[in-house]
């Protein structure tokens, strides 16, 4: 079984549900908080890999939802200064199992980590029976 550092904002209903599915299926999560953590870019970037510089964000982050701040037009460069300076921009989770990391809980490492498809990437708004777009 992996040992997983889950980068989450506490107090996501999502990431507590995605957490609780990696120790289901008999991993050790380490939580920590994405906001409080001194990210540097190479550090940062390191989590997305190969991905469109689009998918890097938190589509559901309030600059991104107001328009101030559009994905789609963001280079990688620009895309990190932004998340440096403001977390939540960033995808979540972040997570380093074992060294392979990523951003989200739709791709590789989590898969496999669950060992089948699972759908915990949708933010629930509790009790309200609506979700927030993935990431």
């Amino acid at each position: 079984m992996a040992t997983i550092i889950f980068y989450q904002k506490p107090g996501c209903a999502t990431n507590a549900r995605q957490m609780q599915a990696l120790k289901a299926a008999g991993h050790h999560v380490i939580a920590r908080d994405i906001l409080k953590k001194p990210w540097r870019a190479e550090e940062l970037r390191q989590f997305f890999g190969n991905t469109p510089v689009g998918s890097w964000f938190n589509r559901a982050a309030r600059r991104i939802k107001s328009g101030k701040v559009n994905p789609d037009t963001s280079d990688a460069a620009s895309a990190l200064a932004l998340m440096l300076s403001d977390p939540l921009l960033i995808k979540r989770p972040l997570i380093n199992a074992d060294g392979a990391r990523c951003a989200g809980f739709d791709r590789e490492p989590v898969l496999s980590l669950l060992g089948r498809s699972i759908d915990l990437g949708r933010c629930s708004r509790e009790g309200t029976g609506r979700y927030c777009p993935s990431g």
